[in-house]
């Protein structure tokens, strides 16, 4: 999956925005102000694509054991909620959107109840 296909697909989830809050090659990408996705582009560039998504943490055991060397502990992230998803190893892109999606619904979970509301409300 290319990072134009990441783009594309988190950029289509309900109240979701894209910022460069931390440099200028950290793309991230946010659901009413928080993030669900983030990914390095400098690395991307450098052949090194991967995303950091948001995890159930019982999951994100589960998933780094079945994906080793595609998915681990979230590159700079709380290695409990976030997982680090390799897009050009041995997971398709329908398994990396439904990744995203879980991420996405992980963090709309724990929006406020007025974040909520207006999320339904778009």
């Amino acid at each position: 999956m290319e990072i134009d296909a990441v783009r594309t697909y988190c950029l289509s989830k309900k109240g979701s925005s894209e910022s460069f809050p931390f440099d200028q090659h950290t793309l991230v990408f946010k659901v009413m102000g928080k993030m669900f996705c983030l990914a390095g582009l400098e690395k991307w560039e450098k052949g090194e694509k991967f995303i950091n998504l948001k995890c159930d943490p019982e999951k994100a055991i589960d998933l780094r054991e079945e994906y080793q060397g595609t998915v681990s502990g979230g590159f700079h992230m709380s290695k409990k909620y976030w997982n680090t998803v390799y897009c050009d190893k041995d997971m398709s892109p329908e398994e990396i959107c439904h990744w995203i999606d879980h991420s996405y619904e992980q963090v709309v979970a724990k929006l406020s109840r007025k974040d909520k509301e207006s999320l339904n409300q778009l």
